[in-house]
């Protein structure tokens, strides 16, 4: 844009000249005064208010831009040498003011921000429009049209008013409004950017904007003179304390007005890693304060509104005039000690001395604590001279689960959470925060030089932050975006982009049911996970707010489809006519009687649903409810756990409860590349330590255990029970040898292998794994397996007797040096394709692998036409020569000395011809009608 040039010079002539007898004149001609609409922005523009003009005159295209003041050095390089042609300027010495009927203001709404023209306001009839993007004061200036959002920059309001109106924009008028947009967000680096803000730069690129001259006006380099105006800032800075909150301030004088002073302190701040910077430049007569801040506790807009500037929470600006830069400074010193409310420190929420108890403490004893002191969390850790260390912290909810499962005399070491953060006493209340909801943790230890000084509660921060009165507008709103932000979202798009279009159908027609039936209903679980780690998954399973039976019933009516139910539990089965099946349940929430006990079920809300299931990436929902479709629910940071890859469970009961949960971790953490966190890895250890898997059922151990040897790999998911001394839980005489990581790897080749030969065949894979597993208990100790875990009987026979029997053929393939294909075929013949390729993976002796791989995928199929009406046609009669003659003839062809049927003929007729020639003369008898053709 460097090289364009204006077409439309300035009109210097007076706009409106009145006459000397009072008749108003137009270049020497008396007429009657027409009306005038200005538009006009604060004092010292910056782009954002160019850009917010240039808008404004396109919705009012009979309007003249007025400047109220001087504007910035660069504005003036850019804007009105090579872009002075896009306005409709007027000075403003040449405004007659009593003539103004309509003023349009954007990016200000302040009478003191907008120079000699607040005069206008005093109009009669006045018309006032505003738009602007800055909070709301009570002395803003009443407007008859008033448009305002809390966006990064006042041009984005504008542009969506541009689009709607479909106005046409140019790419230099583009280029404009979009310089805009990245000055006034920090090139999208701003707290205060909004969304729109970046569809109103998306629009304005797709209308030509050259991000070429956006990034040579805001990217600059710097020239002597700033580099040493801003060495000079950097040696005057200095750091004071308001209320608890660090503030830079620093001065510079000028003779000169320096036009690029808010540039100089943005780069400071980012230079220097500064949260809150006050800068004061006394130029000319007047005192310029510029002031950034990237901390809620400082709003610099509200701050400087004070001294008669104005701006946003994270970047305002005020001209002072008649004042030294001393009177200025303490001007603003008043305005931060009264704007800045105290900072809320660890040391001043905590309760102190904390109350601890030592992790030998049981949880009797620790019942007894808490109700002692009216408290619901414990500190655990170790007291000791000069040494309060922490260990951990276990809540009253816990205790109580624990005491219901009769774990009085057990130590709160085995079930206090160890995943535990703490704060130093300066720590201030958005620390704080972070580290209670963000971590959910119920209890927060201060500490200092390793001594716990006392503790921070979770109702300790509730109380606190209820207190609006002390809370700034802008720490209630990053609240609210907390707790919204980590529960509640909007997934619609991610859904459609990663669900086929028969699955968004059929999630729709579940909710518009559910709607009809005046239920909530969500789909939950594995699916939702699944849809985040970029897995298919169309096992669906929704959960609705209300009677799961009836909506399954209702949706079956409606759709055509089968409906099975389950009353005891509240769940249904929705089958459609090509099989695929939706599984429904009733929002419930489950207690157990007794560890590792079947769940009783009571009727609750999706959140109590959410909270008794395993694993926290697990608790994830979407409603279906079309008001509401593709809402995500995570009420316990499931979506965070999934990005974090980390597998934690919900609470820390959850295995002494339902021990087969560790089974699930160990295989999710193996499948997913997860890692399992580490409270509920010593959860772990304590559930075996306890031996809470000896009430389990052997028919759930074996329901586990299948569906980890039906992992795509479970061998690393075995290896790691056996870490977690896990696999004598299946028997406790289950001989481990210390092959088995190796037997289990060349099962996985071996299947492997399979099923890339694209055989035509059913097999069930995960029995390889079974008798790989456990290759080396004899047959008594495998019958005892199989009893105990209740194995069906055709299963047992081949995990049992078929298993060892296979021994003696698989030595013969491996010890044997020379072996022909039939005695191979009649080694193995007969045997199901599981115990093939288990004696393949079993065996280290690659000759014998070959040769079982030979069987498989060739002798197995060898078969001979000839049949028995073939021999009783050659004249052989019924009777053990028959099998012998058609077992020496798949023989024959399985050695490769015969082809075809021909060949089958000639070798029986040959056969024939020389047990007869070994007759005596007289027995000899001549060859049958069949004579082999």
């Amino acid at each position: 844009m460097d090289g364009l040039q204006s077409n439309r010079p300035i009109d210097n002539r007076p706009l409106i000249r009145q006459a000397e007898n009072g008749i108003p004149m137009i270049n020497g001609s008396p007429t009657r005064t027409p009306p005038l609409t200005i538009i006009t922005s604060h004092v010292n523009a910056d782009f954002d208010a160019m850009a917010s003009m240039l808008a404004a005159q396109k919705l009012y295209p009979e309007a003249r831009v007025v400047f109220p003041g001087s504007q910035e050095k660069n504005l003036r390089n850019f804007f009105i040498q090579s872009m002075v042609y896009l306005f409709n300027i007027v000075e403003l010495n040449r405004i007659d003011f009593a003539a103004v009927s309509r003023l349009v203001l954007v990016d200000t709404r302040r009478r003191n921000r907008i120079g000699d023209l607040a005069r206008v306001l005093d109009n009669p009839d006045l018309e006032i429009h505003i738009y602007d993007h800055h909070p709301k004061n009570d002395d803003d200036i009443p407007a008859h049209k008033e448009f305002h959002m809390l966006t990064g920059a006042t041009v984005t309001i504008l542009s969506e008013i541009l689009q709607k109106k479909m106005i046409p924009v140019s790419p230099e008028e583009a280029t404009i409004m979009c310089l805009g947009i990245y000055e006034d967000t920090g090139s999208f680096s701003f707290p205060s950017t909004t969304e729109n803000d970046f569809k109103a730069a998306a629009f304005f690129l797709s209308k030509g904007a050259n991000l070429n001259v956006i990034s040579s006006m805001i990217t600059r380099e710097f020239n002597p003179e700033q580099i040493g105006l801003l060495n000079d800032m950097i040696q005057t800075a200095r750091h004071i304390t308001v209320n608890g909150v660090d503030i830079v301030l620093t001065s510079v004088v000028t003779d000169n007005y320096f036009p690029d002073f808010s540039f100089l302190v943005q780069k400071m701040a980012k230079m220097e890693n500064i949260d809150a910077i006050f800068a004061l430049g006394l130029m000319e007569n007047k005192v310029y304060v510029v002031a950034r801040s990237r901390t809620d506790d400082v709003d610099v807009g509200d701050i400087l509104d004070h001294l008669g500037g104005g701006g946003h929470p994270a970047a305002a600006a005020a001209t002072i005039k008649g004042k030294t830069i001393a009177q200025a400074e303490q001007m603003l010193l008043e305005a931060l000690h009264g704007k800045i409310n105290p900072r809320r420190l660890a040391r001043h929420l905590m309760s102190a001395p904390a109350i601890m108890a030592g992790p030998e403490t049981t949880c009797g004893e620790a019942r007894t604590l808490l109700n002692r002191y009216n408290i619901n969390a414990l500190l655990v850790g170790e007291r000791a001279p000069g040494n309060d260390g922490f260990s951990g912290y276990i809540t009253r909810q816990v205790i109580e689960k624990a005491l219901f499962h009769d774990l009085d005399g057990i130590s709160i070491g085995e079930y206090m959470s160890t995943e535990i953060s703490h704060v130093k006493p300066d720590a201030d209340i958005v620390e704080i925060q972070d580290k209670i909801i963000g971590n959910k943790q119920r209890i927060l230890p201060v500490t200092e030089h390793g001594k716990v000084l006392g503790v921070i509660t979770r109702t300790d921060l509730l109380n606190t932050l209820v207190q609006k009165s002390r809370l700034s507008s802008h720490e209630i709103s990053a609240m609210n975006d907390h707790f919204s932000s980590k529960r509640l979202r909007m997934v619609l798009n991610f859904m459609r982009e990663r669900l086929t279009d028969p699955i968004m159908q059929v999630l729709i027609q579940l909710g518009e049911v559910a709607d009809h039936l005046n239920f909530n209903a969500f789909v939950v679980g594995g699916f939702v996970r699944d849809m985040f780690l970029y897995r298919d998954n169309e096992d669906i399973d929704v959960v609705v707010e209300g009677n799961g039976i009836t909506f399954a019933k209702t949706f079956s009516r409606k759709y055509g489809t089968r409906t099975h139910t389950h009353q005891k539990f509240g769940t249904a089965v929705i089958i459609f006519p090509d099989g695929f099946k939706i599984d429904v349940a009733s929002a419930r929430m489950e207690y157990y009687q007794f560890p590792a006990s079947l769940p009783v079920v009571e009727m609750s809300s999706i959140k109590m649903d959410m909270f008794r299931r395993d694993f926290t990436i697990n608790t994830l929902a979407v409603q279906l409810n079309p008001n509401k479709f593709g809402r995500l629910i995570d009420f316990f940071s499931g979506q965070k756990d999934i990005k974090d890859k980390v597998l934690r469970v919900l609470h820390n009961l959850s295995f002494v409860e339902d021990p087969t949960r560790v089974f699930r971790a160990l295989r999710f953490e193996q499948r997913f590349g997860f890692t399992i966190g580490k409270l509920t890895s010593s959860l772990i250890d304590n559930a075996v330590k306890m031996e809470f898997f000896k009430r389990l059922s052997g028919k759930r151990v074996y329901t586990e255990l299948v569906l980890i040897l039906k992992e795509e790999n479970p061998a690393p998911t075995i290896m790691r029970l056996l870490e977690y001394d896990l696999l004598r839980v299946i028997h406790p005489r289950m001989k481990i040898e210390k092959d088995l990581k190796r037997l289990l790897d060349s099962a996985k080749k071996v299947v492997d292998w399979h099923d890339l030969l694209f055989i035509d065949e059913t097999y069930e894979r995960w029995t390889v794994y079974f008798m790989v597993l456990f290759r080396h208990c004899d047959l008594k100790t495998t019958h005892e397996i199989c009893s105990h875990l209740t194995v069906a009987p055709r299963h047992a026979k081949m995990f049992t007797e078929t298993r060892i029997g296979v021994g003696k053929q698989l030595m013969s393939l491996e010890r044997r040096k020379r072996i022909t294909h039939a005695e191979i075929f009649n080694l193995l013949k007969g045997f199901k394709t599981e115990v093939i390729l288990y004696m393949m993976a079993s065996t280290q002796s690659e000759s014998a692998k070959k040769r079982i791989s030979l069987y498989h995928t060739q002798l197995r199929n060898v078969t001979i036409t000839i049949t028995g009406k073939d021999l009783l046609a050659m004249g052989l009669k019924p009777g053990p020569l028959f099998s012998r003659t058609l077992q020496a003839v798949l023989d024959a062809k399985l050695n490769g000395q015969i082809k075809t049927r021909e060949d089958e003929f000639t070798f029986i007729g040959k056969q024939l011809k020389d047990t007869d020639a070994k007759r005596p003369a007289g027995n000899r008898k001549p060859p049958g009608p069949g004579n082999g053709r």
